[in-house]
């Protein structure tokens, strides 16, 4: 990972344009290709990005320009280097889930009709360049669908779902890509924000999943 703290205004141009003015900012650059600038605010969230597969060259005169396969470009310039570094930090184990989201996941991908009838299972923990997406499947159309499963459904959760979908509906494979938040308990705040995405919303029942298994395990 290339860590690189400098004062610089950001242009984006693809489907639609953006400018970040000049202002000291968090340059991200990650093994997997991807760059995003942040703020010393949003916690988490990157003012503007390119997700992979993209391309970063640095031309003359400290511009950056990021361009992904579909022609949409992060134009960074530099005009001060207040820090640069570079760190490897290997391979990372990834998320370990709460024992009861990983038994949810594995309960759901066994009994996936519960999302609807018709739908069928691709796989559980399906690889991405951002991390695995908890279940891939598809619906009684045939339509591919990306669930993220939480025990407590919450803003966070949407975010990344909204983030696997952006990756996903890239994959021509795959598009159209829709998207359901499952979860033992769904915020309201999370709820709006992921209809707002147009993201369906599925409340799980812990005990009832359990005991389609146990009925399943029964030979009497």
């Amino acid at each position: 990972m290339r860590l690189v703290i400098a004062r610089c205004s950001v242009d984006y141009a693809g489907r639609l344009t953006a400018h970040l003015p000049s202002a000291p900012r968090l340059i991200l650059v990650k093994a997997d290709g991807s760059v995003s600038i942040h703020a010393d605010d949003r916690a988490y969230k990157p003012l503007n990005w390119m997700s992979p597969p993209c391309t970063l060259k640095e031309g003359d005169g400290e511009v950056w320009t990021v361009e992904n396969k579909g022609g949409e470009k992060l134009i960074i310039t530099l005009e001060e280097v207040m820090h640069d570094s570079s760190h490897e930090l290997g391979v990372d184990p990834g998320l370990i889930k709460d024992g009861v989201e990983a038994h949810l996941q594995e309960l759901l991908a066994d009994r996936i009709e519960t999302l609807g009838e018709g739908y069928s299972l691709i796989r559980r923990e399906y690889p991405t360049a951002i991390g695995p997406v908890d279940i891939l499947c598809r619906d009684a159309d045939g339509q591919t669908v990306a669930v993220e499963i939480k025990r407590r459904g919450e803003i966070d959760g949407v975010e990344q779902l909204t983030r696997y979908l952006e990756l996903l509906n890239r994959d021509p494979h795959l598009a159209p890509v829709k998207g359901v938040f499952a979860a033992q308990e769904i915020k309201p705040q999370a709820r709006v924000l992921a209809t707002d995405r147009g993201i369906g919303c599925v409340v799980l029942d812990y005990d009832a999943l359990r005991g389609i298994e146990d009925d399943k395990l029964r030979l009497f």
